[in-house]
């Protein structure tokens, strides 16, 4: 650009009639100038972007030396709180069961009128390049239950990825969900029957994504078994294990789909639970032996273009099998149990639970829960206790608003047979509330 410009300058000048010599020369000594300036700017730009340049390297090293050599400094964990709350309308039962099922698990909140469920406390970061670290901590009146407190691998290649600690196991689809990210108040009487509520491992997991377009995940646990269906795990081996493997995929812009089977084992040692005798008398039992259990899982999803904002909708379904070979003692006083304090025990029942869920405007969602329980084949041997021939059942309706994506009000209305001779209306309103950082929940 420079030289153009000189060029034009000298070729007018030239072009003039009479130009005297002298003119010549100071238009020459101004080009110079110019030319002199032009240089001193160019000079002054490339230094201070050399500068510039080795200010933004000197600072990245500095940087990652500090990350290297005192990480802590840097470390700003994710931080929220999950507030739950909610009235229930309930019948007034001295104690509450599946019938021929043994009980299991623990409830969240008092069964009738306004109580606050639990709350949960939960921090999750990155610890280092190879590791992230997440608790789960349930605050429960003056009690602190740790739910979830595990560490898993960032990168380790090959479609692989390992935790380790106390975690939800990846059995079934809603297994893994905490409360707060429920569809309705309360857990199918699916989960109910087969883990108390949820089932989780202190142990490890290892999962494998497999390289395909559709998606292809296989997942082993092994841990110590004190969780239901395990209980009293006293043994440096592996008390509950299970595996499981899960499919999905897109069907066109609007649909997509996950579906999934696994398998768990457990030993239970003296797990303890509570039956009637022949005569209607309660007693205490233990159980020790073999926990077997089936599951599978399928979910459906339509979003308009894939857009979930405006409408949606969700189609989930779960079945279950389970078996249970072992000794079962009873004891009670003034029971039949006196005469006959232990035999063989073998049980195999069934369940399944199907929901459906509509967004069908912004903030405003819908849902339909059926459930159904089979309790199947139970063989107490020469134990004098009662076999219910029973298949529980619920049906469950909610509406639910969002204001936004951190609170949620609902209202479900449910009729429950889950207990023989009983037919309950249960009328509940609930609220959700999540305060500070909260990271997106899985399909």
């Amino acid at each position: 650009m420079f030289k153009r410009t000189l060029l034009a300058c000298t070729l007018l000048a030239a072009s003039q009639p009479g130009f005297a010599q002298d003119d010549l020369a100071a238009i020459r000594q101004e080009i110079a100038r110019m030319k002199a300036d032009y240089e001193t700017r160019i000079a002054a730009l490339e230094a201070k972007l050399k500068e510039t340049e080795d200010r933004s390297v000197g600072g990245a090293v500095h940087t990652a030396a500090s990350h290297d050599h005192d990480h802590s400094r840097g470390f700003n964990p994710d931080v929220s709180l999950i507030l739950q709350g909610r009235y229930a309308q309930r019948d007034d039962l001295p104690e509450r069961g599946l019938t021929g099922f043994l009980p299991a698990g623990h409830a969240h909140g008092s069964e009738r009128g306004f109580s606050v469920d639990h709350s949960e406390l939960v921090l999750s970061a990155d610890i280092d390049p190879s590791f992230r670290g997440y608790a789960n901590l349930a605050l429960i009146d003056q009690s602190v239950e740790v739910e979830e407190a595990w560490f898993q691998t960032l990168g380790l290649g090959g479609g692989f990825s390992l935790k380790g600690g106390r975690f939800y196991s990846g059995l079934g689809y809603l297994n893994e969900r905490h409360p707060h990210a429920w569809d309705f108040v309360d857990a199918p009487l699916m989960y109910q029957a087969l883990f108390g509520e949820r089932f989780a491992h202190d142990g490890v997991q290892l999962k494998w994504l497999a390289p395909t377009e559709t998606f292809l995940q296989f997942g082993l646990e092994a841990g110590k078994g004190d969780a239901y269906p395990g209980a009293n795990s006293n043994t440096s081996g592996i008390g509950a294990f299970s595996a499981f493997a899960k499919l999905g995929g897109d069907a066109g812009p609007s649909h997509s789909w996950r579906a999934g089977l696994a398998y768990l084992s457990a030993n239970p040692k003296a797990r303890a639970a509570h039956w009637a005798d022949a005569n209607g008398d309660e007693v205490s039992t233990a159980f020790t032996g073999d926990a077997k259990a089936w599951i599978a899982d399928v979910v459906w999803k339509w979003a308009p273009q894939g857009n979930p904002k405006q409408r949606n909708l969700t189609l989930q379904a779960e079945y279950f099998q389970r078996e249970e070979s072992g000794q079962l003692a009873c004891s009670g006083a003034g029971t039949l149990c006196a005469a006959d304090p232990a035999d063989q025990h073998r049980s195999k029942q069934s369940g399944w639970y199907a929901q459906g869920v509509y967004q069908f405007m912004p903030r405003w969602r819908a849902g339909l829960r059926y459930e159904r329980l089979d309790s199947g084949t139970l063989d107490f041997g020469a134990l004098p206790l009662d076999a219910p021939d029973y298949r529980p059942d619920k049906a469950s309706l909610m509406l639910d608003w969002s204001p936004s994506e951190f609170s949620r009000i609902r209202l479900q209305f449910a009729r429950d047979r889950s207990m023989q001779g009983i037919s309950e209306n249960q009328v509940t309103l609930q609220y959700i509330m999540s305060l500070g950082a909260h990271g997106a929940h899985t399909f």
